[in-house]
C-alpha cells in the first residue's frame, strides 16, 4: 500500500455516511466499530443513524451534518473506551432508511390448492413485489441483531419469506370461505382483495419488528396450462350435470350422443353418410333429451302434495350461461332454449 493509499484511508475514517452503492438499501451497516471522536457524519434526509452497543441501542441522530463529540452528543459518552484517553469509542452504526422502498419483488410456490368448484389440488404460484417502509427504526434494529441478520440483504430475504407465508395461507382461506374458483383466483377477478387480506395478515408478523407494507403490486396468483386446461373441463362438466339433475344422468346423456356420433360417422357406401349423420345426431338429441325429461318426471312424487324440491341457489345469471352452453354444445333445441331464456329473464 503507498502513501497515498495510506493518506486516502485516513480521510475516509474522518468522515462517515451511506455508501453510495447503498443508496437505495432500506439498512446499511458501517463497516467500521471503533470511531475516533471529531469523526464528522452526514445523515441523509430521509435517513436516521442509530448507534448499537451489545445489542441495545444508546443513541441516534437524524438528518444532518454531525461532529461525534461528547460535548454536542451526550450519548457518545456511554460507549468510550477508557484506554484511549477519550479519543474513540466503539459502537456499531446503522443507517436506516425512513421513506418508502417500492419495487420489491417477491415470488414462489403456495402449493397445492383445492379448487371449491372441482375439489382437484392444484399446485399454485404466486408472484410480485410490494413497497415496505420503516416505522420505528429502533425496533427494526434491536430485532434484526437479535436474529443475527444486519444487513440488507438478509432483511429482504426473511420479510419475502414472511410476505409468502402470509399470501399462502391466505389464498388457501379465501377460497375455503368464500368459495372462490380457481380460475377466477387466476384471473385476477380477486386481486384487490387477496391484496388487502394479504396486507392486513402481514401486520403481526411485521409490526413488532416497526415495518410495515404500505401496498402491492403487479400481484399475479397462477397455475399451470394444462391445470388450467383441466379446470376448464371439468369446471364444465360440473356445469352440465346439474343441468341435466347430476353426473349420473349427464354422462348418460352424453353417452346417447357418443352413440348418435358414431351413426353419424358411419354410411353404407351409397352417399347417405350426410342423411345417416343428420339422423343420428338427431336422435341423440332426441333420446338425451327425452332421457332428461324421463328422469324429471320420474323424480316426482306420486303423492297429490309433494314436498317442494330443494331451493336453487344458482343466480338467474349463471342458470342463463350453463343453457346457453347446453344449447352451444347441441343438448338443447333453439325452440327449448328460448322458452327457457325468457323464464329465467323474468327473474333477473
Amino acid at each position: 500500500m503507498g502513501i497515498f493509499d495510506s493518506i486516502k484511508g485516513e480521510a475516509k475514517r474522518n468522515f462517515i455516511a451511506r455508501a453510495d452503492t447503498a443508496k437505495g438499501d432500506i439498512i446499511y451497516k458501517y463497516p467500521e466499530n471503533n470511531v475516533r471522536m471529531l469523526t464528522q457524519l452526514t445523515v441523509d434526509a430521509d435517513e436516521v443513524a442509530l448507534f448499537v452497543k451489545d445489542g441495545k441501542v444508546e443513541g441516534k441522530l437524524g438528518p444532518g451534518r454531525h461532529q461525534l463529540d461528547t460535548n454536542n452528543i451526550p450519548f457518545l459518552s456511554r460507549l468510550i473506551e477508557g484506554f484511549t484517553g477519550g479519543n474513540l469509542f466503539i459502537s456499531e452504526i446503522f443507517f436506516v432508511s425512513t421513506r418508502e422502498v417500492a419495487g420489491v419483488k417477491f415470488g414462489g410456490p403456495i402449493g397445492d390448492v383445492r379448487d371449491p368448484e372441482t375439489g382437484l389440488g392444484i399446485g399454485t404460484m404466486v408472484y410480485g413485489d410490494f413497497s415496505i417502509r420503516v416505522t420505528d427504526p429502533e425496533r427494526l434494529v434491536v430485532g434484526l441483531v437479535g436474529m443475527g441478520r444486519t444487513g440488507n440483504e438478509e432483511l429482504l430475504g426473511w420479510f419475502k419469506n414472511q410476505v409468502l407465508k402470509v399470501t399462502r395461507d391466505r389464498i388457501a382461506e379465501l377460497l375455503v370461505k368464500k368459495r372462490w374458483p380457481l380460475l377466477d383466483v387466476t384471473s385476477g377477478a380477486y386481486t384487490e382483495e387477496i391484496e388487502t387480506e394479504v396486507i392486513a395478515g402481514l401486520k403481526p408478523h411485521v409490526d413488532g419488528y416497526g415495518l410495515t407494507v404500505v401496498r402491492m403490486g403487479n400481484f399475479h396468483v397462477s397455475i399451470k396450462e394444462e391445470d388450467e386446461a383441466t379446470l376448464k373441463k371439468l369446471g364444465k362438466d360440473v356445469a352440465y350435470s346439474r343441468l341435466a339433475g347430476g353426473f349420473q344422468q349427464y354422462a348418460q346423456g352424453q353417452a346417447m350422443l357418443g352413440a348418435a356420433e358414431g351413426m353419424a360417422k358411419g354410411g353404407d357406401g351409397s352417399g347417405n353418410g350426410n342423411a345417416l349423420g343428420g339422423m343420428g345426431m338427431g336422435m341423440g338429441f332426441g333420446m338425451a333429451q327425452q332421457f332428461m325429461n324421463q328422469q324429471q318426471h320420474q323424480q316426482r312424487p306420486p303423492e297429490p302434495a309433494p314436498a317442494a324440491p330443494p331451493a336453487d341457489t344458482r343466480s338467474p345469471a349463471q342458470r342463463l350461461k350453463e343453457i346457453k352452453e347446453l344449447k352451444d354444445a347441441g343438448v338443447l333445441s333453439d325452440e327449448e332454449y328460448n322458452a327457457k331464456r325468457a323464464e329465467l329473464m323474468k327473474l333477473l
